[in-house]
Formats: structure tokens, C-alpha cells, sequence
């Protein structure tokens, strides 16, 4: 019988020679690039060698956007102490990966920018590191920037320390101040060094070292798999208990209790960007096992002959779902590699794999999948992930999740923090309230820089990132962390325009593009094939209107002295995905292809969607 028991905490050995650390912090305050530094300074390249930035941000949508999505090991060498290092996504969509490695842990830097202090995901991240009784280290970053006041900021952590600690011992936390980008680190501000020794050396001095029983029966918790064609699949997991050779009988203990039999082949370490062989991994190490068939992330690897699982991992439920659907378009089949439901299904199956914070359900139709996940952003790099590999699909806006509590709908609430100027206060208002959102703070620095904060539904922040670029011109900065569920609140006032939908299938021309341009603004282009129900435009008004765009000049036997003046045509606008995504209606789809993005009504025929816009309105009365 399979026992879920913990590590034995009898005859524990401390290791010395091991610290492993995860690295948290709130998007964009310097996470990959202190990783960076720290390889850099490890001297594990040569010195010939061109590494450039972002080394840790090896997929190419975490380079394009400049965040992180994935968590990835390395490890480093300090004075024959080894540093295995986490690099944890700081964008809220992605906590479920910071919720997935932090186990693997004993202590966590966290990063903090000098200017913008502790943001929402800072919060988050901190309180699930106190869940793990995960030691400490802040890390003030940015310190060389201009309006840089880590007093400030120190005196904000200390405050946010003091809310979420639930013991003394949390509040004691050793500070260095860096600035990762050029690879300094000091104690404080004032005794700034030219290298990052002062944070390895707190490092090793302040974050605890792992202890555990090297003697008892081998456990790991899988919290990643990879895999390779010549090595098959492969469990990361850091060993919670005993010593594992390469090439011991094994068995995989899945969610079921099932016992899978397995010969790991070989076992490898983190080292800078590389996976090195050892012959053996013992308790407290993070290592990689190969061969391991059919091994799942949260399932426990252990001897065959005394199978022990230890707990599974938990994550945080998701909060914003949508459909995947099979393209049904006019266009459909003509630029997807992979067009059909079972490709779509299997694809989405296997993302299930890796991405622990994704659901995915079967829906009333084969072709239709509902996919779950932690907000628009997390659904947005799945779907352009898929988009690149060669899929064809169409997906509908997101929605929150809601939840019955005692016969009551509740829905998702959200933190939203906003750094902007004062005379955007207005316009962010008057938007926001429209979104039945509710301010909760606002601080001034003085200098003509606000930051707001507001508790907002998560319905509400759908859609909203684009107004919000549009009345801050840029200027400003939204994050948003999920607080918890509330009783729901009142409707939500329109807050986009209707569309131009064609009227006929064919190719778009001038003429028909200059008639349109005079009803909105359009998203066509001369020469662009549409179809009956496309949407190609916005509206100057609310409500929708069909256009021909494929209209052509009538050919006269009038001439006129002007007739070869070219008409001229307001360039059409570019929707990025995630501006596609916000700008979906209710009733609209966004078809994705891997050439193109195309809005289109759910249903293409305008004699059904006015009997089906009738019949809403008499269910409505």
C-alpha cells in the first residue's frame, strides 16, 4: 500500500556546500537580467565568448515581449558552495509557474525596483514564499536610476513584510542593493561594488542550506518535464529524500495512486546554461532524470521496492476562460498546417502537460474546447504559441469565471495598480468607473507622478488595456493581481463602438475601402480577400453596420479632367493578438491562422444574426 508521508526528518544532514534559491519579483524589476550578471560573473563562459542578454529568455515570445513566461534552472559556483538559481515569470498570468518551483527552494531574492517599490505581484509572490517558510533576501535593484529612492522603497518592503508575516522570525530579512544591468551590488546604496560579490556572499551567509535524510529511500517531486528525442521524457524535481544512481530501478507514482515502472537512464545538474551528468543525486539537489515514460508534473518519483509519495502540487484555480474552436471561416484550411478537431484536442492535451495553471473541458461540440486559464495574457501566449507551430483555429472573447457561494454569483476581483501622470486622473476615472471599479488609493509624489490603485472585476480589466494606452498616450504603467471573489456587481456600460462588417464575400477594393472610410476607420487593405460577416472596421457609432468593400466604380462614358486623381486611403488599423482579443465582442470570433488575425461575427449571415439580435431582445423583456 502507497503511503503519503513527507521526507523522514530523523538523522537530517545539512549540506553545506548546496543553496537553492528562487528568484520573485514583479514584471519588469530585473529578474533576467540579474541572472544574467550572476552568469556572467560566475565564469562559466569564455571570455571570448558572445552571450549577449537575456540569457535565461531562450523562447523567442519571452524575447519579443521582454518578460518571462517559463521558470528555468541554472546554477552557478561561489567559493565551492553551488547556487542553484530559479528564474520565476513576474506577470500575475503566470504565477502558477512561480507556484510550481517554489518547493524546489529553501530561500527566495526578492527583487525590488528603487523606484517603483513593491507592486502587486510582488505581494503575491512574497505571500507564497511565507506559505513555504522560505528565508528572505531583498534585492533594491535599479539603484543607478535617476530618480532612484531606495529609503523609500525599503521603508515600503518593511511595511509590506509586517502585513503578510505570519511569524517574527519573517520579519528579519537581510537588503543589497544592485544594479544587475552593469553588475554591481552593495550593502547599501552608498558602498555600491563593481561586481556582485556582496550578494553571493549573502546569499551563502543568509539563505539556510538544504537538510535532509541522505540515508532514507529517494524521493522527487517532479515539478517540470522536458523532452528529448534521444533521451526521451524527463522529470525536474529537486530530491526531497536519500540518493538516486543512474540506472536504479524507479516507479512513477501518479495522481491516481498508480505505480508506473521505470529505469531512469541518466541523471544531470544545472550548471550556467548546461546539463551536466553525475553519477549520482542526492537529497537537496535539483537535477534532471531522463527515461522517465509517461511522468507528469506534481507525480513523485521513488525506488520500486519502498514507493512513498509525497504531496501533490497545488496551484491557484484559474479565472478567465475562452473557446478553441475549429475554424469554420469561408477561408478556412488555406494557410494552417494542423486544421482539424483532433489535432486542436491533441495540442491542447498536451499543453496540460507542462502548463499547470491551464483547464481545458470538452464542450456540447466536438469541434469546440473550453480553455481555462490565469487572465488574458496567459491565454494570449498559448494561443500565439499555437499560432507559430502551424495551427488553425478561432477563439471567442475572454470571460471571467464566476462561482456559485450559497445561491449567490461571485466573480473575480483584482487589484489594479496604475503609474501615470495627474492630468490622466480624469480620463482613468471616468473609464474605470464605466468598469465598475472602485479606488481604493491614491498617492502623489509630488513631482506630477500618481499612482492609483482600484479594486476592479476581472470583467472589468478585459479589454481595458487599450483605452488605457490610448488615454495615457503611453505614458503610464497597469499591473493587476487577483485579490479573491466577490458578491458580482452592476452591468458594465459599452465601451467600444459597433463594427463594419462586409456585406459580401470577394476582394477588397478602393472604392468600396474610401465608401467605408467614410462610416468608421477600417482594418482592410486593397487587394485583401474578406467575406460575408468579416469584420472590417469600427463603426463611428455604437451599434454595427454592413459594408461592401469589394464595390467597384461604375465604368461611365463621362470623362472628367480629374478622373485619374488617385483616391486616397487612411492607412487600416494593425491589431496586435492581444488588442484583437480586447476589441472582440460577444458575438464575434477571432479567426488565428499563422499568417494572419481576422475578426469575424459568430454568425456570417446578416438575415440570422438580426433574427438572432430579435430574439435576445424578446428574452430580454
Amino acid at each position: 500500500m502507497l503511503s503519503n508521508t513527507l521526507a523522514d526528518t530523523t538523522a537530517q544532514t545539512v549540506r553545506n556546500d548546496l543553496r537553492n534559491i528562487a528568484i520573485i519579483a514583479h514584471v519588469d524589476h530585473g529578474k533576467t537580467t540579474l541572472v544574467d550578471a550572476m552568469l556572467k560573473q560566475s565564469n562559466i563562459f569564455r571570455a571570448n565568448q558572445a552571450v549577449g542578454e537575456l540569457i535565461m529568455d531562450s523562447n523567442a515570445l519571452e524575447r519579443e515581449k521582454g518578460i518571462t513566461i517559463l521558470s528555468k534552472n541554472t546554477g552557478v559556483q561561489f567559493r565551492g558552495t553551488t547556487i542553484n538559481i530559479i528564474d520565476t515569470p513576474g506577470h500575475a498570468d503566470f504565477s502558477g509557474e512561480v507556484e510550481r518551483v517554489l518547493n524546489m527552494a529553501d530561500g527566495c531574492l526578492l527583487l525590488v525596483d528603487a523606484v517603483d517599490g513593491p507592486m502587486p505581484q510582488t505581494r503575491f509572490v512574497l505571500t507564497k514564499a511565507m506559505e513555504l517558510k522560505l528565508r528572505p533576501l531583498v534585492v533594491i535593484n535599479k539603484i543607478d536610476r535617476p530618480s532612484a529612492r531606495p529609503a523609500v522603497v525599503l521603508s515600503m518592503v518593511q511595511d509590506l513584510f509586517l502585513e503578510l508575516a505570519t511569524h517574527e522570525d519573517q520579519l528579519e530579512f537581510e537588503v543589497i542593493y544592485t544594479n544587475a544591468r552593469a553588475g554591481h551590488a552593495g550593502t547599501s546604496p552608498e558602498q555600491m561594488q563593481p561586481s556582485l560579490a556582496p550578494l553571493f556572499e549573502a546569499i551563502v551567509a543568509h539563505i539556510p542550506p538544504p537538510t535532509a535524510d541522505l540515508n532514507g529511500g529517494f524521493q522527487m517531486l517532479v515539478t517540470a518535464i522536458s523532452y528529448d528525442e534521444y533521451k526521451g521524457r524527463t522529470g525536474i524535481g529537486r530530491v526531497a529524500r536519500g540518493r538516486y544512481t543512474a540506472g536504479e530501478a524507479l516507479v512513477v507514482l501518479t495522481a491516481e495512486g498508480t505505480a508506473i515502472p521505470q529505469r531512469g537512464s541518466q541523471v544531470f545538474r544545472f550548471e550556467g546554461l548546461h546539463r551536466v551528468p553525475v553519477e549520482e543525486a542526492l537529497a537537496g539537489d535539483i537535477v534532471m532524470i531522463t527515461s522517465l515514460e509517461g511522468v507528469q508534473i506534481g507525480d513523485t518519483v521513488t525506488p520500486a521496492n519502498s514507493p512513498e509519495a509525497l504531496p501533490r502540487l497545488e496551484v491557484e484555480q484559474p479565472t478567465v476562460q475562452m473557446t478553441f474552436g475549429v475554424n469554420t471561416s469561408p477561408l478556412a484550411g488555406r494557410e494552417g498546417k494542423f486544421v482539424t478537431s483532433r489535432q486542436l484536442r491533441a495540442r491542447l492535451w498536451r499543453e496540460l502537460e507542462t502548463n499547470v495553471a491551464l483547464r481545458v473541458e470538452e464542450t456540447d461540440s466536438a469541434d469546440v474546447f473550453l480553455v481555462s486559464g490565469r487572465g488574458e495574457l496567459h491565454l494570449a501566449i498559448l494561443v500565439e504559441t499555437m499560432r507559430r507551430e502551424g495551427y488553425e483555429f478561432e477563439v471567442s472573447r475572454p470571460r471571467a469565471i464566476t462561482k456559485q457561494v450559497n445561491g449567490k454569483t461571485e466573480e473575480p476581483i483584482e487589484q489594479l495598480t496604475v503609474d501615470t501622470t495627474e492630468e490622466n486622473i480624469g480620463g482613468l476615472t471616468e473609464q474605470l468607473s464605466s468598469r465598475q471599479a472602485q479606488l481604493t488609493n491614491l498617492e502623489n509624489d509630488g513631482s506630477g507622478r500618481v499612482r492609483l490603485e482600484y479594486s476592479i472585476p476581472t470583467r472589468g480589466l478585459i479589454g481595458f488595456r487599450n483605452a488605457f494606452l490610448t488615454i495615457t498616450r503611453g505614458e503610464g504603467q497597469m499591473s493587476s493581481v487577483l485579490l479573491g471573489f466577490e458578491p458580482m456587481r452592476g452591468p458594465l456600460q459599452a465601451t467600444r463602438n459597433g463594427s463594419l462588417i462586409a456585406s459580401e464575400g470577394g476582394t477588397a477594393v478602393t472604392f468600396g475601402i474610401a465608401k467605408a472610410q467614410g462610416r468608421g476607420n477600417t482594418m482592410v487593405e486593397a487587394g485583401m480577400e474578406v467575406y460575408e460577416g468579416m469584420v472590417v472596421g469600427i463603426n463611428q457609432r455604437d451599434d454595427d453596420l454592413a459594408v461592401n468593400v469589394c464595390r467597384e466604380k461604375q465604368m461611365t462614358n463621362i470623362r472628367s479632367s480629374t478622373s485619374d486623381i488617385a483616391v486616397r486611403l487612411t492607412p487600416p488599423i494593425r491589431f496586435s493578438l492581444e488588442e484583437s482579443l480586447d476589441f472582440l465582442a460577444a458575438d464575434e470570433l477571432l479567426e488565428v491562422t499563422p499568417k494572419t488575425y481576422r475578426i469575424r461575427k459568430r454568425l456570417l449571415d446578416a438575415t440570422q444574426r438580426a433574427r438572432a439580435k430579435k430574439n435576445a431582445n424578446m428574452a430580454g423583456r
